[in-house]
């Protein structure tokens, strides 16, 4: 069941494609909907996409195909609102085959930026929150945040002190993915998660640092990292 402004967008992304062949963009969205900021078509669009109504290209940042359309997309919607047909693979196909190339990547979302994490020792826990724009195509389905990292530990595995981390907000991970992991809820610190006979092991990708392992009820797991935004100097 979709709410209202989820049901909404569905049927503004389709009629759009249908009329141009290209997906609006996320200012257009904002604006057809009346919201006050991209990051609310950010968790609409991530939402629909986890239901499975829509799908997004990859590397293509205004690249949205309807997969499939609520039950009550025509039944639902008023008499003056156009008809829209199901969404299947014949059409899907069409719509590609005459949509034209998507305008550079431009559209943004304000991430919220909790501070700094530590990528050495535990330093400080995630306080504060200002915000920070980050390209929607960095981001997949989910709810973000951003944080500065700091220390050197996470080197080997492409993060540096100052970059951005891109954290989605879970409280789940995978033995071996890079996770905010926060430690008797006082110090943050990103490092790869493994589990082993009750305790948690933070490992550094830095040969110069050595494994942090704590019991399991110790550690809490606050976020994946997604991706990462540099500053060059």
């Amino acid at each position: 069941m979709l709410t209202a402004k989820q049901h909404e967008l569905i049927r503004f992304i389709q009629q759009r494609l249908e009329d141009t062949g290209i997906s609006p963009s996320f200012e257009e969205m904002k604006e057809a909907l009346d919201l006050k900021s991209k990051s609310g078509v950010h968790r609409l669009i991530s939402a629909l996409e986890e239901r499975g109504f829509i799908r997004r290209l990859p590397n293509r940042a205004r690249a949205l195909e309807v997969v499939k359309l609520p039950e009550d997309a025509v039944t639902g919607a008023s008499s003056s609102a156009p008809k829209m047909p199901a969404a299947n693979d014949a059409v899907i196909a069409a719509r590609a085959a005459k949509a034209v190339a998507p305008d550079p990547a431009n559209d943004v979302i304000d991430v919220p930026l909790h501070g700094r994490i530590a990528a050495g020792a535990p330093i400080e826990a995630i306080e504060g929150q200002t915000s920070m724009p980050v390209p929607a195509a960095l981001l997949g389905p989910g709810d973000h945040y951003a944080l500065e990292v700091s220390g050197d530990s996470m080197v080997e595995a492409g993060i540096f002190d100052g970059d951005f981390a891109l954290v989605r907000r879970t409280d789940t991970a995978r033995d071996g993915e890079i996770v905010v992991a926060l430690v008797d809820n006082e110090e943050a610190t990103l490092k790869y998660l493994r589990r082993e006979d009750g305790y948690i092991r933070l490992d550094p990708a830095n040969g110069a640092y050595e494994p942090q392992v704590y019991e399991s009820r110790r550690v809490q797991v606050q976020g994946k990292l997604a991706g990462l935004l540099r500053r060059y100097h």
